[in-house]
């Protein structure tokens, strides 16, 4: 479970380099050079590095709980296997390596952002109430931190596929500054670090 976190905090500190490099350059131009497509891939990137983290997790919990070091869970119990997989686990040869392969078939086309899809992942492996249990961690509201969880996903959607541009005003990009992008990593980076804690 440890490779999941890692992994998050390396594709974190990504992030956090590029906002750097955004910082610098932005300092050393006029204002008339437009930078924030760079704060707009930093909203992208974040988002696809919780996304990522939910996949991971998800995937070496379910592994635990197939190796026995965690009891299943209703969801894990329900989750889809090929013919193939579920004859080798008739036939007593059905390994780690070949759910793991499953596991990456079957959430490889899916994306874990949308807070019950992040919930709806973990109960694969974990039985926590995970926006309970998260926002006491982060001293929240649960319905306060889904909301933030929400639009957050949301404007990483208007970035990554309707261009940013405001449809109320043809040509014009949604507004983002500095503040933004920091608040967005930060959630992130704070809102991983809660969930690990939780699910782990």
């Amino acid at each position: 479970m440890q490779q999941a976190i890692d992994q998050f905090r390396q594709n974190l500190d990504r992030v956090r380099n590029i906002h750097a490099i955004y910082l610098r350059v932005s300092s050393m131009v006029t204002p008339v050079v437009d930078l924030t497509d760079v704060l707009r891939a930093e909203v992208v990137m974040i988002v696809s590095a919780l996304d990522h983290y939910i996949h991971e997790v998800t995937r070496l919990g379910m592994l635990e709980v197939f190796d026995g070091k965690r009891p299943s869970t209703p969801a894990f119990l329900r989750f889809d296997v090929s013919l193939e997989c579920m004859l080798g686990v008739i036939g007593g040869t059905t390994s780690a390596g070949q759910l793991e392969s499953e596991i990456r078939t079957r959430h490889g086309f899916q994306s874990f952002q949308n807070p019950e899809r992040v919930a709806d992942a973990l109960r694969l492996f974990s039985n926590v109430e995970l926006w309970k249990a998260v926002a006491v961690e982060l001293k929240e509201d649960p319905k306060t931190l889904k909301d933030r969880v929400q639009l957050l996903v949301e404007r990483r959607n208007k970035i990554a596929h309707e261009a940013d541009l405001d449809p109320s005003f043809p040509g014009v990009l949604w507004p983002i500054n500095p503040p933004m992008a920091e608040q967005a990593i930060q959630f992130v980076s704070d809102l991983c670090e809660a969930i690990h804690k939780v699910v782990v």
